[in-house]
């Protein structure tokens, strides 16, 4: 497989402002990676602050110096790795940019994602105290190039939770939303909180795919 079917399974587009310059983070075969921070803005006008990470190659080739401050629209997909702290594998998120598009391109609340994958853990469905319904799944999408796949947490409410939450492991679908930040409070030890950030993809549609029948269901 080559890496067309990877971008079809894992696309979006990323704009807002430069928040954190991208500092250098990690090498693979010889090329360097950096990863900084973004801020978009949400239709709520709330803001939201995500990582991103970018290569000194395609730094180069756009010949653009990602300084705070700058407003820049990203094009590339969302990817998922472990990492340690404080002793502890976690999962991470961030953007992956493959293209930085011109500024004709940019779009107000411009934060889109197209995910296709498979339901890897049995999603989790809540009731807020304001009797809002969310559902929590996490998704397995593929990276066929790579042989490997990104784990992204993804959120899900009201009908379209309530649909998914009897869904089993294994089930594939396709959803469209945005990244998304989200702060909380950790208790690290008996009394003792930290305050976290955590990433997701808020869904907005999903179409899941019945394998067996190649049919379809379409949820707004």
């Amino acid at each position: 497989m080559n890496n067309t079917t990877s971008i079809q399974n894992n696309k979006g587009k990323l704009q807002g402002k430069i928040l954190q310059s991208p500092q250098r983070s990690f090498e693979v075969e010889g090329e360097l990676f950096f990863e900084g921070q973004i801020v978009t803005q949400r239709l709520s006008d709330a803001n939201d602050i995500l990582p991103f990470t970018i290569s000194e190659k395609l730094l180069k080739t756009y010949n653009i110096k990602l300084e705070s401050g700058v407003d820049v629209c990203f094009g590339g997909e969302l990817r998922s790795y472990n990492k340690v702290i404080d002793g502890k594998s976690r999962l991470i998120l961030s953007f992956f940019v493959k293209e930085i598009l011109p500024e004709e391109d940019f779009v107000d609340n411009s934060n889109q994602l197209s995910l296709t994958g498979f339901i890897c853990k049995t999603p989790v469905f809540r009731t807020t105290p304001f009797n809002r319904q969310i559902c929590d799944i996490l998704l397995a999408v593929n990276r066929p190039s790579f042989n490997k796949s990104d784990y992204i947490p993804c959120i899900l409410w009201g009908r379209n939770a309530k649909f998914i939450q009897g869904q089993k492991v294994g089930t594939k679908i396709e959803l469209t939303g945005r990244m998304q930040s989200r702060m909380y409070r950790k208790e690290v030890s008996q009394g003792i909180f930290e305050q976290r950030t955590a990433y997701e993809v808020s869904c907005q549609k999903i179409n899941v795919l019945s394998e067996s029948q190649h049919q379809s269901q379409n949820l707004a």
